[in-house]
């Protein structure tokens, strides 16, 4: 049995770590250029870790034309099923291999646990590699009945080339969730990571050409959204842009498409989860469990986090009680590179400063603060987890998605009231309804306004489950099936045989 690394294993390796900062295009690395960098900064420490190459248009250019020149030359598309598979299968295997380098990339860059690397991040990225590789030779075509003098026949094929938009809350995860499908369906893809978490892409991009991946299939541009994403979503030879963001940014990407070559678009962007508790829910303390990870897992940084706690007034009281003793001491923060750490420093200086306005806003309108608000005496960004009750729908910390670790506690009278609170937003990500029964699930599953319900759960899932929003949540789905077809399109071919 290996021994768990300590928290002096996890720095030292840290320090031994090399970076790959420039761009991956046509298969291979290219070196980060003097004078044209953006730093990366380690949010635990505040300190630089690293510059990496500031792209530009010509740079999306290059991979654009990389990927569209492999494509039109089906080293990829037209590659043999069940060889595509045989490599999509190697690069997860790969991923598997790499995950104590792949896991401090992403814990040194925007501040995640290691121990949330290696069994949350890790785990599902290539699990989403190995689920979409096995879909590869399950996608039929179709023949429709006809008159006897035709024969109709529908194909589907990959769009081209795909440019992939990813967020820096799960870099890697969230990199897996759009370039598996896109790969699987034979597309050429280019991704651009987020500029605060670049370095794992790298990485990726790399192992997919050591699994056997042709080059120019998988092409990497870093840089900054304004310059780099904003280029790979005007290009005219771009097919479809997989976006996950803010709302505000997908925004723009609805509008860059139509300004450009009419692309599609797929977008999953912000939310303001509720998680509704009434007062027939069975076992409070499972309810009150999952209510504390719902919104502190991952620092808050996620765009599904049950940030709204909707209480029935019959069970408020109890339920805010054991909120507040389990939940105050449940998420502590420390070193990332600590094992024992579970809660990180959000990813930024700037975003700290965020969620702290928020607190302090939530203060001013009159919200109780019943613990946290505060940061801890540590040299990153953090924020100690916190919780206010008495909020209202009218609240700022009701209404608009914080993306840390604060959850708003609003009492509603019964199901209906429940209902319409859950739904007095422009999001609809996700959901949640505790209930013991089966026809008040069954009319909440119905009635709310949300992609994703869970009931007496939160967060569950696995690949099978399509993940997207209603509303400004955005539109079209990851993971699934679904997600697969998304990156295809079809063909109808009608043979006349008179």
């Amino acid at each position: 049995m290996t021994t768990p690394l300590s928290t002096r294993d996890w720095h030292e390796r840290a320090g031994a770590l090399r970076y790959a900062t420039g761009h991956f295009i046509d298969g291979g690395h290219e070196e980060a250029r003097p004078g044209q960098c953006f730093v990366v900064t380690n949010p635990a420490t505040g300190e630089p870790l690293c510059e990496v190459a500031a792209g530009t248009a010509l740079d999306i250019d290059r991979a654009v034309a990389s990927g569209r020149r492999a494509f039109k030359s089906g080293v990829w598309r037209r590659m043999a099923p069940r060889d595509r598979m045989a490599v999509l299968t190697r690069f997860a295997g790969l991923l598997s291999a790499n995950a104590e380098r792949l896991a401090l990339l992403d814990t040194l860059t925007m501040g995640k646990p290691i121990s949330d690397m290696l069994n949350i991040d890790i785990p599902s990225a290539v699990q989403t590699f190995t689920y979409f590789a096995e879909l590869i030779d399950k996608i039929d075509g179709a023949v429709t009945s006809t008159a006897a003098d035709a024969f109709h026949y529908i194909l589907r094929e990959p769009l081209g080339v795909v440019g992939c938009i990813v967020p820096w809350n799960y870099p890697l995860l969230m990199a897996s969730w759009k370039v598996a499908p896109a790969l699987a369906a034979g597309n050429s893809v280019v991704l651009k990571p987020a500029e605060q978490s670049p370095l794992s892409a790298l990485v990726m991009a790399e192992l997919f050409i050591e699994a056997g991946g042709p080059p120019g299939v998988f092409n990497v541009v870093n840089g900054l959204g304004e310059a780099v994403g904003s280029a790979l979503a005007l290009h005219m030879d771009v097919n479809k842009i997989a976006f996950t963001g803010s709302t505000e940014v997908g925004k723009l990407m609805l509008t860059y498409a139509g300004q450009s070559n009419m692309k599609r678009v797929s977008l999953e962007c912000g939310g303001k989860s509720p998680q509704i508790f009434l007062s027939d829910l069975g076992d409070l303390d499972r309810a009150v469990t999952y209510a504390i990870n719902g919104i502190y897992g991952n620092m808050g940084e996620v765009c599904n986090a049950g940030s709204r706690l909707l209480i029935d007034r019959a069970i408020a009281d109890d339920f805010i009680a054991r909120f507040v003793e389990r939940g105050r001491d449940a998420y502590r923060a420390g070193d990332p590179l600590d094992p024992a750490t579970n809660l990180g420093p959000l990813v930024t200086r700037s975003h700290c400063a965020r969620v702290v306005s928020y607190i302090e806003t939530a203060q001013r309108e009159g919200a109780k603060l019943e613990f946290g608000g505060s940061r801890p005496a540590l040299p990153g960004s953090y924020v100690n987890p916190t919780l206010f009750s008495g909020v209202n729908s009218g609240m700022t910390i009701a209404r608009e998605e914080i993306f840390g670790p604060v959850a708003a506690a609003i009492v509603v009278d019964g199901l209906e009231h429940a209902l319409a609170v859950a739904n007095d937003s422009i999001y609809g990500l996700a959901a949640s309804v505790w209930t013991r029964d089966l026809n008040t699930a069954h009319k909440a599953v119905r009635e709310l306004e949300a992609g994703v319900i869970w009931v007496n759960c939160f967060d569950h899932g696995d690949m099978t489950q399509p993940f997207g929003g209603y509303k400004q949540s955005g539109q079209g789905r990851d993971k699934c099936l679904e997600s697969l077809l998304g990156y295809m399109q079809t063909k109808s071919a009608w043979i006349h045989l008179g």
